[in-house]
């Protein structure tokens, strides 16, 4: 039985779509300059550094949203 609280997942707007597409692509770009940026810091390779960073965070945000989905709710 889907309730009014869970149709507003599966009815998102076009707009609602899009900022999550923003939300999720400017997430991954500051955590690329906070990988370049850790990496200035400590004298290591800018762009392997923030590649690192870039992939596991965007790993572990996947992770979360699989978790939340799994048992629908947000984590």
């Amino acid at each position: 039985m889907i309730t009014a609280a869970d149709s507003r997942w599966v009815h998102q707007t076009h707009t609602e779509q899009s900022l999550l597409y923003w939300i999720v692509a400017t997430a991954i770009v500051f955590l690329a300059l906070l990988g370049a940026a850790a990496a200035a810091v400590g004298g290591t390779p800018l762009f392997k550094s923030a590649l690192r960073v870039a992939f596991w965070g965007t790993l572990a945000m996947a992770v979360t949203a699989g978790v939340g989905a799994v048992f629908g709710t947000a984590v």
